[in-house]
């Protein structure tokens, strides 16, 4: 027939274009449109030929052990390679030549032990880095500088030591908001450069399950940014430990027990150098929040955020915050759910800087403010008053025996001991109190069980009958230690 003579033709067509298309892959690869996937074949070496027009490319779950020079040159249209579950131990100068397409390169859980200068500097299209669980104990100080649309960058479950912080500031990356460095190794952290990262990078620096030593400048800057809200710290409170004196069995959570720096909170700010003012205002009052800086010129843009994480620019958000030029912000009419550290950041882009400043605001209502309740001044007036009410039960109390005399005795019997003897008071240091059991006394405050001893006897043996369940020495319960293990990296 001749119609279906036409129609069986361009399919036998279309059918050998495939067939020569994938001529040169492994056996075992899927090819979808632009998608690729030779995963989990067991290939100990990328395939020399691929498909030009291939968008993204899975060599996943393999033994690729290298990657070669100009492994992938010849995919410049290439977005997504998955590289994940492999052997990789290094990367060859110009392995990633030629790709400055690439958005989203996964090398998680393979053997690299570094990442060098070398390893990235053709990707300057870079948005999505995975690096997570290899073995990687340095990264060198210019290996991310290159990346200058790095957006998430994931190197969890590593051997890190340290990192260089003072690489990813805001004129190299500036529109990075994750960085993972959870589960490493990292004693302690160069603070100056840290607070010196813009607040978007602060907020997205994950830290938790590492080895710091517990100082008072670290334990300040987990708690400004506990008080800034920061997912990184907020989400992770219990996971956040460090090391007492440095030692590995020593670890505290000290996010969650803080008695550990009770002494630190104040001198620990002015470590990490926050400039946080304070300022209290009433329900319903107008309050204008200044931006100050040293910048000067005419290129300055300011904008501030909320507690609640909201970016405010000129003008601002609502009649409720408006926001003028000079950068200063007003509270139309403060509330209180308004209270908060709000943050204010003053940019130059000419000369690629920035300053900040921080105000936490404290919207209290008019008619129900509290005071403030100092617990040492009336815990000493609660045991002044006690004294004297022991002092006064001990010397102006009356005894009706002295201000009687008692009647005479009988005169056929001997004289007995007069009916209140002359014998010394025994001080309690608890009130007359009622047995509710036997050896145990409830004192009037009810706030305290005192146990006293069982004075009763029998043939020389403290009566059993007497012995009462929470009379007898119990064994001590430890507290069952928590621990942390990120099995899969922190994805948004």
């Amino acid at each position: 027939m001749p119609g279906a003579r036409g129609v069986a033709a361009p399919l036998m067509v279309s059918s050998l274009l495939l067939h020569l298309a994938g001529a040169g892959l492994p056996a075992g690869c899927l090819r979808v449109s632009d998608i690729l996937s030779c995963s989990d074949l067991g290939l100990e070496q990328a395939p020399t030929w691929l498909p030009v027009t291939t968008a993204t490319l899975d060599f996943n779950h393999n033994r690729l052990v290298r990657l070669e020079e100009d492994s992938f040159a010849g995919l410049p249209n290439l977005v997504t390679l998955r590289v994940a579950h492999n052997r990789l131990s290094s990367l060859a100068p110009g392995a990633f030549r030629n790709m400055s397409g690439l958005r989203h390169l996964d090398l998680s859980s393979n053997h690299l032990y570094k990442v060098d200068n070398h390893y990235f500097q053709e990707l300057v299209g870079m948005e999505e880095l995975l690096l997570f669980n290899n073995h990687i104990a340095r990264v060198e100080s210019n290996a991310l500088i290159g990346l200058r649309g790095l957006r998430k960058a994931y190197l969890s479950h590593n051997r890190l030591t340290d990192f260089p912080f003072f690489s990813i500031q805001e004129h190299n990356h500036p529109f990075l908001v994750t960085l993972d460095l959870s589960s490493n190794r990292i004693l302690k952290l160069p603070l100056e450069d840290i607070s010196a990262l813009p607040p978007s990078v602060q907020g997205g620096l994950f830290l938790h399950n590492n080895s710091l030593i517990c100082e008072c400048a670290m334990y300040g800057l987990f708690r400004t940014w506990e008080q800034k809200g920061f997912v990184s710290v907020c989400d992770y409170r219990a996971d956040h430990t460090c090391l007492l004196y440095g030692e590995p069995r020593a670890a505290v959570q000290f996010l969650q027990h803080s008695r550990f720096f009770e002494n630190c909170t104040v001198k620990a700010l002015s470590l990490i150098g926050e400039t946080v003012s304070s300022l209290q205002v009433y329900t319903g009052d107008s309050v204008l929040l200044e931006c100050p800086s040293s910048l000067k010129g005419h290129q300055l843009t300011y904008q501030w955020v909320s507690p609640h994480q909201e970016y405010i620019v000129p003008p601002g958000n609502s009649n409720a915050m408006r926001m003028y030029g000079n950068g200063s912000l007003e509270i139309a009419a403060a509330r209180v759910e308004d209270s908060g550290v709000y943050w204010c950041m003053v940019q130059d882009h000419r000369q690629s800087r920035n300053q900040t400043h921080e105000v936490n605001v404290t919207v209290v209502d008019r008619h129900h403010e509290v005071e403030p309740f100092n617990t040492g001044f009336t815990t000493l007036l609660g045991c002044v008053v006690s004294l004297v009410l022991v002092l006064v039960y001990l010397y102006l109390t009356p005894c009706r025996c002295w201000c009687r005399k008692p009647p005479p005795p009988p005169p056929a019997t001997p004289s007995p001991a007069y009916e209140c003897s002359g014998q010394p008071s025994i001080l309690v240091p608890t009130p007359p109190a009622t047995t509710e059991g036997p050896g145990r006394k409830v004192s009037n405050s009810k706030h305290v069980v005192f146990l006293e001893p069982i004075k009763e006897a029998q043939n020389g043996r403290l009566r059993e009958a007497a012995m009462s369940d929470h009379a007898r020495p119990h064994a001590p319960r430890g507290d069952s230690a928590s621990f942390f293990s990120d099995s899969t990296s922190i994805v948004p």
